[in-house]
């Protein structure tokens, strides 16, 4: 079942976000987001909703989800970076969607959420954290927005709103983002986060075309 959160967990960073600006640390990112359960229920919010941005609902999985899911995940830009890492049907994203909100509702990473778009409710991507084995405060942080709501900086609000709903709800002191070599659209969206570049490392079993990831970190 692991593989299954490798999906958004450690790979999927494929987009240019140039209509987001955020400057961030995880400091800042702690005392900026709020993810009170209680003031959510007041406030007349859905409970499996886990916090919003300015544009987006985040929240946990629903079975209905697992059609979108798979077709946000589908297309010819994921593919290229990570093509082993596709769901290779909806069946296997309803699979996958049952592991993920079972994790939501244990309160244990791996975390990978919907990411809705208020106003219109749709669907436009998804975002996780694991944890990093050995270093329970360390986590790895990964996205993926579908290719119709692309270039619109859904992706930069969404990362710098999961690093901070990581910190707030987990302690962590490090977030990492790992990148294939060549994908600037996605180190561009990490830059933004404030997130710096830390090493390049070879031989990853993610790696699917041999010339390293770039790794990026998130300090606290």
């Amino acid at each position: 079942m692991r593989n299954l959160c490798l999906h958004v967990i450690r790979v999927i960073m494929e987009t240019t976000d140039d209509t987001y600006e955020t400057s961030s640390t995880l400091d800042e990112l702690t005392h900026e987001w709020s993810f009170d359960r209680t003031a959510d229920a007041e406030r007349g919010l859905e409970m499996d909703m886990l916090f919003e941005t300015e544009r987006l609902i985040v929240r946990k999985f629903k079975a209905e989800d697992a059609r979108q899911l798979y077709e946000n995940h589908v297309d010819e830009e994921v593919r290229k970076w990570f093509p082993n890492e596709c769901y290779a049907d909806p069946e296997e994203a309803q699979e996958a969607i049952r592991f993920y909100a079972d994790r939501v509702d244990q309160g244990k990473l791996p975390f990978v959420l919907g990411a809705q778009l208020k106003g219109t409710g749709e669907l436009i991507g998804d975002a996780g954290i694991s944890e990093v084995e050995g270093r329970p405060c360390e986590t790895e942080i990964g996205y993926c927005i579908g290719q119709k709501y692309r270039g619109k900086g859904y992706a930069t609000e969404l990362l710098r709103a999961v690093s901070g709903f990581a910190v707030s709800c987990f302690g962590i002191d490090v977030i990492w983002g790992r990148v294939v070599y060549g994908n600037e659209a996605s180190v561009k969206v990490l830059v933004k986060n404030e997130y710096q570049f830390a090493r390049k490392e070879f031989g990853a079993e993610d790696d699917p075309y041999g010339n390293g990831m770039l790794v990026y970190q998130l300090l606290r």
